[in-house]
């Protein structure tokens, strides 16, 4: 009978060691899937998350990490009631994992549909970060999206606030062209991320303004999660798509 307490107890401590699995960070790739993206952008948008990490410089930032391994999940949304998770949690480690990630990433068809519901997909991300088997030492949220409008769901402004005072941080990829839908015509799409989307502690805006630009930008914009080295940790920043400079706001 002393055994078989034992026995369970030891299970026990695996589980619990399985389900708190320690690396450097939970991140959340939220990739904009509503009505004004066809299906070759969304192949489009999804080569360039998958060349991104696989890259060498983004593998060699995990690597410099404490843990050298982040968990990643990518999510592709669009109303309140569509948000696809395309790639389920994987733990990234170097190029096998990677290009396993990549791989799962542009195998699956597209499953959502519907007009922006921003604030949905915030609280999505919140959600698989809250419920997955991973301790980061930081959580990030990562949106793309090719406009700020909100038309169903949870407020932008609500679900960000629930977000970031959770302590998990929104950074953003502003998307001005891909085939080429351009920029809004009636508002600024850099200025409304920084104002009303991202948020936390260093939370940044990266741009892709053209289709050759966008793998780059995604590119850079893991770089800069990953590897945690901005100049200012305590402020909102917005860079630029390729250059890297930066300023704080």
């Amino acid at each position: 009978m002393r055994i078989i307490v034992i026995i369970v107890v030891l299970l026990q401590g695996l589980i619990v060691s399985a389900a708190s699995e320690e690396l450097d960070l939970e991140l959340v790739l939220l990739a904009d899937a509503t009505g004004s993206i066809d299906d070759a952008e969304i192949r489009f948008q999804r080569q360039g998350y998958a060349e991104a990490i696989t890259d060498p410089q983004v593998l060699n930032a995990i690597a410099d990490n404490a843990y050298g391994k982040i968990a990643i999940t990518y999510v592709e949304w669009a109303d309140m009631f569509s948000q696809d998770v395309v790639v389920d949690w994987m733990v990234i480690d170097g190029p096998q994992s990677a290009q396993l990630f990549a791989e799962r990433l542009m195998a699956p068809p597209r499953q959502a549909f519907g007009r922006n519901a921003i604030g949905a997909a915030l609280l999505k991300g919140k959600e698989l970060i809250d419920t997955n088997e991973y301790k980061g030492l930081r959580r990030v949220i990562d949106l793309s999206a090719d406009s700020a409008n909100n038309w169903n769901g949870p407020s932008i402004t609500e679900a960000r606030d629930a977000v970031v005072n959770s302590g998990i941080v929104i950074n953003g990829l502003a998307v001005l062209c891909r085939h080429c839908s351009g920029r809004p015509v009636s508002y600024n799409l850099e200025d409304r991320f920084f104002s009303e989307i991202i948020g936390g502690p260093g939370s940044f805006v990266v741009t892709a303004d053209s289709a050759d630009t966008f793998a780059a930008a995604v590119r850079k914009k893991l770089i800069l999660e990953i590897a945690d080295k901005r100049s200012a940790p305590d402020a909102r920043v917005r860079f630029a798509a390729i250059e890297g400079t930066g300023a704080a706001n």
